[in-house]
């Protein structure tokens, strides 16, 4: 991390009462009361952008770069008057694809949702009590929170925190003559999908799920184990029949998604593409509002669920279907929000680099370690990258003729 980071969470001391809820609170013990001083910091780098601590503190005094409590509600505002619906679900990023299957999610349980406000982060702990509330008396009929399963949430304890904030919402609201069904709490963690029928028993998958969830069978094709299956797609990347993926991030879903961009890109004449796989931990702007990071660039962000689900097929296929240039964003290993089984993928892009290599294609891509807790980090890191690669021959090449298209 940059000696020069531009925290995102901050306390402001003039407003803390020193209650040390934060404190208490917090599942990575980023936050310490110095008694001598009689202050209350966070030590950033521990921090982990959760937001726990900002929903939790009673006096406001916690500033947070991302979704805090305006914004959030300013957001709702805006998107109840585009959308047109009066119904909002919150989704925790952990187990909501970039691609938003939230309809099916939904189905699983019951609940036949078409027209909502989607609000996709990183925790759902991080919503404050008070956010429910204003939401709700706006004109907002319904709520909907999809929460990970306890013992899946990346941040520790936010689901845990959070449904009991919500259900002391829920009978405050009841008290106020609020529908007691306003608001819903559903419980659902992203699982690896097994298409048995093309399944060839290898059982790469076995030894390669760093959390045993599968399991070899001796006369039959492995069985996952779905009470520890966490979505990493470690898994994925091993099968060589596409018959395990992790729901949003399935192999031809992302080579369609990254062959159209990279397309539509060269269609335009413009140099350089680039190509951004982002781990969804490791950046929060580029991913939720794109343009807020990418405006004016020739470049797109494509999401991976973690260091171990960054496929290197892709990469190598992105650089030959079209991009000059692909970068990727992981978290470092202290901040991995699924820690087991790093190791593989540290091995896999090892292989890559020498594949690159090989293919005089290494200096058209650069892998970064990043975290949310650092503002402006990931912009500094891309446009360093993307001067980089406009730099190269091809781009030049491509750049000196549309100036010359345009003066004719």
């Amino acid at each position: 991390m940059s000696e020069k980071c531009l925290a995102v969470v901050e306390i402001n001391q003039d407003l803390c009462s020193r209650c040390c809820v934060c404190h208490s609170i917090c599942p990575f013990e980023a936050i310490n009361y110095d008694a001598q001083a009689d202050k209350v910091e966070i030590d950033i780098q521990k921090c982990q952008v959760c937001g726990i601590c900002y929903s939790a503190c009673p006096a406001a005094a916690i500033k947070m770069a991302y979704y805090d409590y305006e914004n959030l509600t300013d957001y709702v505002g805006r998107a109840r008057k585009k959308i047109g619906s009066d119904t909002l679900v919150l989704m925790c990023r952990g187990n909501s694809p970039s691609t938003c299957e939230v309809e099916e999610i939904l189905a699983e349980q019951g609940l036949h949702i078409e027209n909502y406000i989607p609000l996709r982060l990183p925790c759902s702990g991080r919503v404050p009590s008070d956010f429910i509330f204003k939401t709700l008396n706006s004109g907002v009929k319904n709520i909907v929170s999809i929460q990970c399963e306890d013992k899946f949430c990346r941040y520790k304890e936010g689901t845990k925190i959070n449904t009991r904030r919500l259900q002391l919402s829920k009978n405050v609201l009841e008290q106020l003559g609020f529908d007691k069904d306003a608001l819903k709490l559903v419980k659902f963690s992203r699982k690896a999908v097994y298409h048995t029928e093309e399944c060839v028993g290898c059982d790469k998958c076995v030894f390669i799920c760093p959390y045993n969830a599968i399991k070899a069978e001796p006369f039959s094709t492995p069985s996952i184990v779905y009470e520890d299956c966490v979505g990493c797609g470690a898994c994925a990347l091993v099968c060589p029949h596409k018959a395990i993926e992790v729901k949003g991030y399935e192999f031809d879903n992302v080579l369609q998604r990254y062959g159209q961009a990279a397309t539509a890109m060269k269609g335009q004449g413009k140099a350089p593409a680039v190509l951004v796989f982002s781990c969804q931990w490791s950046e929060f702007a580029a991913l939720d509002n794109p343009d807020s990071v990418l405006k004016g660039k020739n470049a797109v962000v494509l999401e991976v669920p973690c260091f171990k689900g960054m496929d290197p097929v892709h990469v190598v296929n992105a650089l030959q279907c079209g991009f000059d240039g692909v970068m990727g964003v992981v978290c470092a290993a202290d901040d991995c929000k699924l820690s087991e089984g790093r190791d593989t993928a540290e091995r896999n892009l090892g292989v890559l680099k020498d594949v690159l290599k090989k293919m005089n294609l290494l200096e058209r891509f650069e892998l970064f370690e990043l975290s949310p807790r650092c503002e402006g980090e990931f912009q500094s890191k891309f446009n360093s990258f993307y001067q980089k690669i406009a730099a190269l021959p091809q781009c030049v090449a491509v750049k000196k003729e549309a100036k010359q298209k345009r003066t004719k």
